[in-house]
C-alpha cells in the first residue's frame, strides 16, 4: 500500500477547484481596501501581482512530494550504521491560524537501517512541509513520520526551533521568544543514550524522555 505523509492535504483535486490568478489579485485588491488603503493609487498598482507571486513561493511545498523527494536511496554505505544528523535547517513556513511567518531551524537525524538518503533530501523534506499552512507541533510530526516511514530506519529523531511572529509581532508581543518541539521513533525514543547523543549534537541536554509533539 502506497505511505500517505501524515495530514497533507490533497493536491490532486480537480483544478477548478483552485482560484485562478486573477481571482487571487482581486482578493489582495480587497484586502488593501480593507486595510483602508487604494488598491489603484501608483504605488499599489502592482502589489497584488507581487503578492501573489510571494505567495507561489511560500506555499511551494503543497506541490511537491515528499515520498518521491525521499524515494532515490542508496545501499553502498560499507556497514555504516550510526546516526545521520543535518543540523539547523533553516526553514520559513507561515501560521495557519494568522497566516504570518514563522521563522527557524530544525535538526534532522536518522539512523540507518542499510539504506541512506542523499542529506539534500532532508532539507528539501523540511521545505515541503514548511512551505505550507503550518502550526509546528504538526510540521515536526510530518517531518519525522514521512522520514520513518519512506526509510524504515532504526531511528528518527526530529527537533525545531521556531520564532513565531503571530506573537512576536502582534498578540502578546513577545520578541525573542522561540517554540521548541520534537519527536523521538524508534531507537532514539527508547534508547536514552542515542537520544543524548543526538542532543548533545545538536547543542541541547536532556536525559529524560521528550515530548513526542
Amino acid at each position: 500500500m502506497a505511505f500517505t505523509p501524515p495530514d497533507t492535504p490533497s493536491i490532486t483535486s480537480e483544478p477548478s477547484a483552485r482560484p485562478d490568478r486573477a481571482d487571487a489579485e482581486s482578493a489582495v485588491r480587497t484586502l488593501i481596501r480593507w486595510a483602508g488603503d487604494d488598491p489603484a493609487r501608483e504605488g499599489l498598482l502592482d502589489t497584488p501581482a507581487r503578492v501573489v507571486r510571494a505567495y507561489e513561493e511560500f506555499f511551494a511545498g503543497y506541490l511537491e512530494d515528499p515520498v518521491q523527494v525521499l524515494s532515490r536511496t542508496f545501499g553502498e554505505v560499507d556497514g555504516y550504521d550510526e546516526m545521520i544528523v543535518m543540523t539547523d535547517i533553516r526553514f520559513e513556513s507561515h501560521c495557519e491560524h494568522h497566516m504570518v511567518p514563522i521563522i527557524g531551524k530544525a535538526h534532522v537525524a536518522y539512523l540507518p537501517d542499510r539504506r541512506v538518503v542523499g542529506i539534500s533530501k532532508l532539507a528539501r523534506l523540511v521545505d515541503i512541509y514548511a512551505k505550507r499552512l503550518q502550526i509546528q507541533e504538526r510540521m515536526t510530526v510530518q517531518i519525522a513520520d514521512t522520514l520513518n516511514d519512506v526509510l524504515q530506519p532504526k531511528g528518527v529523531a526530529v527537533v525545531i526551533e521556531g520564532s513565531h511572529q503571530c506573537m512576536t509581532s502582534r498578540g502578546v508581543h513577545k520578541p525573542g521568544a522561540a517554540m521548541v518541539t520534537s519527536r523521538m521513533l524508534g531507537a532514539f525514543r527508547s534508547d536514552g543514550s542515542t537520544r543524548r547523543e543526538f542532543l548533545a549534537m545538536i547543542g541541547r541536554t536532556g536525559a529524560g524522555p521528550l515530548s513526542n509533539t
